[in-house]
C-alpha cells in the first residue's frame, strides 16, 4: 500500500514495533529498489522474537543495515522526546522526497508511550513541494512513468544499483546529524541515541558537579552514523562509553570510526532492562 501511494506521489507513512518492521521488510526493500520516498516509524520493544512491549533499542542493525534483502540504506532519524517525534515527521517527508529514498524514524517504547509538552504553534517547519516527475500520474502527453524494482535485462540491475550507491554517498556527505553536550574539554565522552541519551545526559550533568569531565555525543541520524562528530576527538587520553539499550549494536558503529585510536567500552541492558543514571556513573567510575 505505501509501495503504490508512493508511486502516485503522495506522502505514505506507516508505522509499527519491532516484530510488525520485521514482517514489512520485503515490501521496505521493494520500496528502495524503486526508488520511491516513504517513512517508517519503528517504536522497538523488547526481543528478540515476540518478547514484549517494554523499551528496547535492540533494532538498531535491522534499521541501519538494510534490514531486508538487496543492500540497500534507510535514512534512520532517532528522536528523543515528543518534541522531535514531531518535529523529525516534517525532516523524515523532506529527506525522502529528496532523496527519493525510504526515511526511518527509531523511537522505543519509552518514547512511545511518554506525555510531555509538545510546541507546534510557530514551528520552523514548512513542508517542502519537491517536484515529482517520476510519479504514476497518467500519462497525458508524455512517456509513462515506471515504478519498478525488477529488471530482467542483464546490467541494468546493475546500473540501478550503482546509481543508488551513489546516492547513498551523497547522503553520507550532507545529513549527518548529531548533538553535543559538553564535550570540548571532556576526558570520558558518553554515546548514546534516542531516549537512551536523555537518561545519558543526566548522568553527565551529575558527574559534572563532581567535578568529572564527561561530555554527550549524541547520534541524531543513525544513518548516516555522524562520523564527523567524533573526528576531532580520536586520542588516546580520550575515552568513550557507548550506552544503549541493547547488548551492543551502535557499539560497533562507534568502534568503526573511532578506529581505535581511543578507548571505547561499553554498557548495555536489554529485554525491557533500561540503563539508569546511577548504573551508568557508576560505570563511568570504573574507566
Amino acid at each position: 500500500m505505501v509501495f503504490g501511494a508512493s508511486a502516485t506521489g503522495a506522502r505514505a507513512l506507516t508505522s509499527s514495533s519491532s516484530p510488525g518492521i520485521s514482517l514489512k521488510q520485503e515490501g521496505i526493500s521493494y520500496i528502495a529498489g524503486a526508488d520511491l520516498p516513504a517513512v517508517i516509524v519503528n517504536i522497538q520493544r523488547a526481543g528478540p522474537g515476540l518478547g514484549n512491549i517494554w523499551p528496547a533499542q535492540s533494532d538498531y542493525f535491522q534499521a541501519t543495515r538494510g534490514g531486508g534483502h538487496g543492500g540497500y540504506r534507510l535514512i534512520v532519524l532517532a528522536p528523543a522526546s515528543v518534541q522531535e517525534c514531531y518535529d523529525f515527521m516534517f525532516d523524515a517527508f523532506d529527506l525522502a522526497d529528496k532523496y527519493r529514498n525510504p526515511v526511518m524514524i527509531l523511537g522505543d517504547g519509552l518514547l512511545g508511550q511518554m506525555m510531555e509538552p509538545l510546541e507546534k504553534e510557530n514551528t520552523k517547519h514548512k513542508v517542502k513541494n519537491y517536484p515529482k516527475p517520476w510519479a504514476l500520474t497518467g500519462c497525458k502527453g508524455r512517456e509513462p512513468n515506471i515504478a519498478k524494482s525488477f529488471y530482467m535485462i542483464e546490467g541494468d540491475l546493475e546500473e540501478s544499483n550503482l546509481r543508488q550507491q551513489k546516492k547513498y554517498k551523497l547522503i553520507q556527505q550532507k545529513e549527518e546529524r548529531w548533538e553535543e553536550c559538553l564535550v570540548d574539554d571532556a576526558k570520558i565522552i558518553l554515546v548514546a541515541y534516542g531516549s537512551m541519551a536523555r537518561i545519558a545526559k543526566g548522568a553527565v550533568h551529575k558527574l559534572r558537579e563532581k567535578g568529572k569531565k564527561v561530555g554527550l555525543i549524541r547520534p541524531i541520524t543513525l544513518w548516516p552514523f555522524p562520523k564527523k562528530a567524533f573526528t576531532k576527538r580520536r586520542a588516546p587520553n580520550t575515552k568513550y562509553l557507548v550506552v544503549e539499550m541493547s547488548y551492543g549494536q551502535m557499539l560497533e558503529d562507534v568502534l568503526l570510526t573511532i578506529n581505535g585510536k581511543s578507548k571505547v567500552e561499553f554498557y548495555g541492558r536489554s529485554g525491557g532492562g533500561v540503563p539508569t543514571e546511577e548504573e551508568i556513573i557508576k560505570k563511568v567510575s570504573t574507566l
